[in-house]
């Protein structure tokens, strides 16, 4: 047998062998960032997609009721000044089922008895009324386009208000001057920003929604937020499922609404202030990017796990979809999520 066959019989040295798992190790450390920086962009290209599909069907419920749907509807006898989680109605995210091809859920005779309720009390003022909660059946559904891809804590069901409240990453913007309740029924809550006191109206509030004739006449649906993004408010310790942020039917702020997103201590989207936002029962982990104050339900800001590029989506009022950047300044937030204070921004994404 020659030196060469006897060579081969041998194998590897140690020094070689070194070498191989050395290389395959670099190739791999070059590898995983690939393939997360693949595994994130198709993840924003779903949750885009999902943005794409949610202002669709608000524009349809816009075309059948001739205003977008309201943010969350409260009956009579419940206050506005500090909304109720035991008496609130059912949410925007429940009245475009239909638009989403959740009919089924929509159509059960008792969710429909209950919105039909919630809807004629709404406007009405006195004692009494509807506080029919038979709405609430639909809240453990898990719906898809409801959902970001990228979110890591859409599985911890929110187990305030009788529990087991499905996550949901999307969030009608009730505007950014105040609280939800401030902006009832399409109240404009002043703010001085950019050196002037500004309006900051939502365009989906308690009891209301705007029409898009008079977005137009006021600021312009492609100039006004209709959607912004949220996350599913958890902070990694034993009372995690209390915080409700991110839950798809729980028609409050930080939890399927943006409200004061551009004022106090919630300036810009994904912030890092402790107590940004301001939601019972919630956990303040200002380093993940997920301040908050745990009482009342005051304010909720804009917030993504597309923070590797540093953005959060949003859906405007005509339908387009555009990232907006954390550095954003807060005077352009809050323009962006205002519908009526006239001021002209300019923005590259």
């Amino acid at each position: 047998m020659s030196r060469f066959m006897l060579r081969k019989l041998k194998g590897f040295t140690l020094i070689e062998l070194l070498v191989v798992i050395a290389i395959i190790a670099i190739l791999i450390a070059l590898l995983v960032p690939a393939v997360q920086k693949v595994r994130e962009a198709a993840a924003r290209t779903q949750c885009t997609n999902n943005f794409k599909q949610i202002g669709l069907a608000c524009q349809s419920y816009h075309d059948t009721y001739k205003q977008l749907p309201p943010a969350v509807l409260f009956g009579r006898g419940v206050t506005q000044d500090q909304p109720d989680e035991n008496g609130m109605g059912p949410n925007w995210a429940v009245l475009i089922l239909p638009y989403i091809e959740q009919s089924a859920l929509y159509n059960t005779p008792a969710v429909q008895t209950s919105i039909q309720n919630y809807k004629l009390f709404a406007n009405q003022t006195g004692t009494g009324g509807s506080n029919d909660q038979n709405w609430r059946q639909v809240r453990t559904a898990v719906i898809s386009v409801y959902r970001c891809p990228s979110e890591s804590n859409g599985d911890i069901l929110g187990n305030r208000a009788s529990g087991n409240w499905a996550r949901g990453n999307y969030a009608a913007n009730s505007g950014p001057g105040g609280t939800q309740a401030a902006t009832a029924n399409g109240n404009s809550p002043q703010n001085n920003i950019g050196g002037a006191n500004r309006p900051g109206g939502g365009v989906m509030c308690v009891n209301w929604g705007v029409t898009l004739s008079a977005l137009t006449n006021q600021d312009g649906s492609s100039n006004t937020i209709m959607i912004n993004h949220i996350r599913a408010g958890v902070a990694g310790n034993s009372n995690a499922a209390n915080d409700m942020r991110g839950t798809w039917a729980f028609g409050l702020p930080g939890c399927s609404t943006t409200a004061a997103h551009a004022v106090g201590d919630s300036l810009r989207p994904n912030d890092n202030t402790s107590n940004s936002d301001d939601v019972t029962g919630c956990n303040d982990d200002p380093q993940g990017n997920m301040g908050c104050w745990g009482s009342g339900y005051g304010q909720g800001n804009a917030r993504s796990e597309h923070n590797s590029r540093g953005i959060v989506i949003a859906c405007y009022a005509d339908g387009s979809v555009r990232n907006i950047q954390n550095s954003i300044t807060q005077d352009v937030w809050y323009y962006m999520n205002s519908r009526n204070d006239g001021v002209a921004y300019s923005y590259n994404q």
